[in-house]
């Protein structure tokens, strides 16, 4: 797949997903809550890792630069 994701982008994915995550664990709330922390910090660190977002794809968008070609 095409990466859609630029490298600040992918750098406060990472972060916000390790955020997510460790609130998940830590964080005194309900469960369904901590799902979906969970699960929105998985989804962050795998489009930080993976370098392309597909909600970024349906809408056309791209933080990438801009190849010269």
């Amino acid at each position: 797949m095409k990466k859609n994701v630029g490298s600040i982008d992918r750098a406060a994915r990472a972060l916000g997903a390790m955020g997510a995550v460790v609130g998940a664990f830590v964080a005194p709330v309900e469960m369904a809550v901590r799902v979906g922390l969970g699960a929105t910090g998985v989804y962050l660190l795998f489009t930080a890792l993976a370098g392309t977002c597909l909600g970024y794809r349906l809408i056309g968008r791209s933080t990438c630069p801009v190849e010269s070609g």
